[in-house]
């Protein structure tokens, strides 16, 4: 594998997010600081779940790979949970914190709304989930090495950086999602973001299958995604003027914060 492969595959995974970073996060202090302390909180329900997935191994029969690939199991379906439990003390976390903001602003309404929460924190848990899923993908990309050289499938690096970069945007989504749905107490949204969650990771066990994976995995992306957009207060009408830059950053400023 060469540095092309390397420079490349981070370009697919992580492109989107930083793009998006850069537009709309980068230039306010108080976003920065928010996207940051989501990327904390999704650190957090990483460390959880690793040790108790730790811990389960070493007190399970390490002979028994049957029992090996269900505590796998295990420990992704705990992930997901875990981390779907800390984005929910998080918002109820920034519910308060938002709330110190307003009184200490001399502005009639908060200084940042929860859909602009939702959306950061979102991006938050995204970058740092992809971090801890391609970096040692990456850096196995340059060698030395071949992929492929047993007859397994060519597109790993590939497969994997697409992979990446759909989590990352689902997590978005999800922040989106899940934000509206505990303000607006639609619980049943809240269990769609849990339930499709689990079955883009469980998804991932399909590999190296990388179609029977990658494919509906986009499909859920795209759902989501066209999901967060009507929750944001996207309509087909602000999309047209963003699209042809007449309604600069219409999700994130020009609403009114809540």
């Amino acid at each position: 594998m060469t540095a092309a492969v390397f420079f490349g595959c981070t370009f697919i995974a992580f492109g989107p997010a930083v793009s998006l970073f850069l537009f709309t996060i980068a230039r306010e202090p108080l976003r920065v600081i928010f996207l940051i302390a989501g990327a904390f909180f999704w650190l957090v329900s990483l460390l959880l779940a690793s040790l108790v997935w730790f811990i389960s191994v070493q007190i399970s029969n390490k002979e028994s790979a049957s029992q090996q690939k269900g505590l796998l199991i295990f420990g992704v379906v705990l992930s997901v949970l875990l981390q779907e439990t800390f984005r929910f003390a998080y918002y109820k976390l920034l519910k308060k914190a938002n709330a110190g903001l307003l009184a200490l602003s001399q502005e009639e309404t908060m200084p940042i709304s929860i859909r602009q929460l939702a959306y950061v924190s979102g991006l938050g848990f995204g970058f740092m989930s992809g971090a801890f899923s391609v970096v040692n993908i990456l850096a196995d990309s340059v060698g030395p090495g071949t992929i492929g050289i047993h007859g397994d499938s060519q597109h790993y690096f590939l497969s994997s950086a697409f992979m990446t970069m759909a989590i990352i945007l689902l997590h978005m989504f999800w922040g989106v999602i899940f934000f509206d749905g505990c303000e607006k107490q639609r619980w049943l949204a809240v269990a769609a973001v849990v339930i499709s969650h689990l079955v883009v990771s469980c998804l991932t066990f399909q590999n190296p299958q990388y179609i029977s994976s990658l494919v509906p995995t986009y499909i859920i992306m795209f759902s989501m995604g066209i999901w967060a957009f009507y929750t944001a207060g996207g309509s087909l009408r602000n999309l047209k003027l963003c699209l042809t830059c007449k309604d600069k950053d219409f999700l994130l400023a020009n609403h009114r914060p809540r």
